[in-house]
């Protein structure tokens, strides 16, 4: 009694096609949302339980990722520093950071408080597949927000590299 529990979803991100960045976002195996980045700039739609959301820097080449749904703000995200991988997130009045847990690898830890509550991670080498595991009590949209800033900064690093 008075403990409360501490429940994850854990979300798959799936690729569509082999070259692609739109991704199906399944939770037990049931599609949930669609998300795509596009190829020439850091934008995109998610559809999300059936509902159109979009993401997009607040101005042309920087500032806050934003994501909205019928011209409301729902969330947003800053990236501190050009040379780190990691964002700063407010959302209901509540702060997080999504960063890289290393240097060179792609895990990325969602914290609250400094506390480690999630992570979004490949589910292997040289796969764009992920799995994340992220608070239950956190609304669908974030958590595919979430995952949508993990792609893109996946996406920045394979363009980087080849």
């Amino acid at each position: 009694k008075g403990v409360e529990m501490k429940v994850n979803e854990v979300l798959e991100a799936i690729p569509k096609h082999w070259f692609s960045w739109d991704f199906l976002i399944t939770s037990s195996s049931r599609p949930v949302a669609e998300l795509g980045i596009s190829w020439w700039r850091e934008k995109g739609e998610l559809m999300i339980e059936g509902l159109p959301h979009q993401v997009y820097r607040e101005r042309f080449m920087g500032g806050a990722f934003i994501l909205s749904s019928n011209g409301s703000v729902l969330a947003r995200a800053e990236k501190p520093s050009a040379f780190r991988r990691s964002f700063l997130l407010d959302y209901m009045g509540k702060r997080y950071t999504l960063q890289a847990r290393s240097a060179f690898g792609r895990t990325f830890i969602l914290s609250e408080d400094s506390a480690e509550i999630g992570s979004i991670h490949p589910t292997g080498l040289l796969t764009r597949r992920a799995r994340a595991v992220l608070p239950g009590h956190l609304p669908l949209f974030f958590k595919v927000f979430l995952i949508w800033l993990t792609l893109v900064l996946w996406k920045r690093e394979a363009e980087s590299t080849s």
